[in-house]
């Protein structure tokens, strides 16, 4: 069983871009949403797409399992989202060891912009690229699943 070890952040400024890649652009549904798990289908850039289930409470980890699908299936799979499909690019940013990833959202969500790590092991303490704002582990507005169905998070004054 593969779990999931991630730290998510607010991005903070574009200090990041100098080292991205090219970027991949991203549509993503939920299928099915619960409070302690989701089924996710995402496409990436109409090349390939992937069934996602992840199960959990844990802000840090959860069990998640993934499975290719057909793009014709997936594709089908968008027009029953519960709540929106969201749009993101993708960009992969090396840091000290770790790959963080940097989700720029679009549509509903854009203007949004989050970082994760993804870890081997949840005593893992990766360097903090000074682009980073406030640390959103575990806040769960802040989850794909929370976006796609409630959308924006609602800053509180």
């Amino acid at each position: 069983m593969a779990k999931e070890i991630e730290r998510k952040f607010l991005v903070a400024s574009d200090g990041w871009r100098e080292r991205a890649d090219k970027g991949t652009q991203l549509r993503q549904a939920y299928v099915v949403t619960m409070d302690d798990r989701s089924v996710r289908v995402r496409i990436h850039g109409n090349k390939w797409a992937r069934l996602t289930i992840k199960i959990g409470k844990s802000a840090l980890v959860r069990n998640e399992y993934e499975y290719d699908l057909p793009m014709d299936d997936a594709s089908e799979m968008l027009t029953q989202a519960v709540g929106v499909v969201i749009e993101k690019r993708r960009y992969r940013v090396p840091h000290k060891g770790f790959v963080w990833e940097v989700d720029v959202y679009e549509g509903a969500l854009e203007g949004l912009v989050v970082a994760e790590v993804e870890m081997k092991r949840e005593t893992d303490l990766p360097a903090l690229p000074d682009w980073l704002g406030p640390e959103i582990t575990g806040d769960r507005r802040y989850s794909n699943q929370a976006l796609a169905t409630n959308g924006p998070v609602e800053e509180q004054a």
